[in-house]
């Protein structure tokens, strides 16, 4: 009797497994979307058994979504032994490289999962208090002072970054490159308007 043998895998191995087939699907789809039957059917399983190793299809949507944000989160790590300038280029060539290349899981996870699943609206917020804890950061390693507005500032640039990266034509020759400049541009320009006096003051 002549069969293909199925490669066992370990609860870890097999979570992984099914955690990638979730993020591969959102590649066209969104979070309401996806189907734990079809994930379950794409790795080789039954749906039962994909529910024992996530407790509910909440806790496999939170799986996912936390694997993403960890997966952002690691591409927007700069290497902490870098001058300040290369510190902040390599934070904003990391968001820009990231999101042009999975521009649609990030849309459907990182921007669109707090609206439409509360259930995750933890894992996202922690992820983007994450992100602006390191825009932060790079203003200090600038040497621009703390200002009463520094995390409204911050906030305020991450989200016309993350607008600017999603809706720039990614065919465009250079799209990277020019991409990284108009961001780094804007990094300096808004976040260097708290060190002017007047600006942005708590009256």
């Amino acid at each position: 009797m002549s069969g293909k043998r199925t490669t066992r895998l370990t609860p870890d191995q097999r979570r992984e497994q099914l955690v990638g087939i979730g993020l591969e699907m959102l590649a066209d789809r969104s979070l309401d979307e996806l189907s734990t039957d079809e994930v379950a059917r794409r790795a080789g399983i039954s749906r039962g058994l994909l529910f024992h190793y996530f407790d509910s299809k909440r806790d496999f949507y939170r799986a996912v979504v936390r694997a993403e944000c960890d997966r952002f989160t690691a591409a927007m790590e700069p290497d902490g032994s870098l001058e300040p300038v290369a510190w902040m280029r390599a934070l904003i060539a990391g968001f820009v490289a990231y999101v042009l290349e999975h521009r649609q899981v990030y849309l459907a996870l990182v921007r669109g999962a707090a609206g439409s699943h509360p259930a995750v609206t933890d894992i996202v917020g922690a992820t983007r208090e994450t992100v602006a804890h390191r825009v932060r950061d790079g203003r200090r390693r600038l040497g621009m002072p703390d200002a009463p507005r520094t995390e409204l500032a911050s906030r305020a640039w991450m989200a016309f970054a993350e607008e600017a990266v999603i809706n720039w034509p990614a065919q465009e020759p250079d799209a990277h490159e020019e991409l990284c400049a108009f961001v780094e541009s804007s990094f300096v320009s808004l976040l260097g308007l708290l060190d002017r006096p007047g600006a942005l003051v708590t009256r």
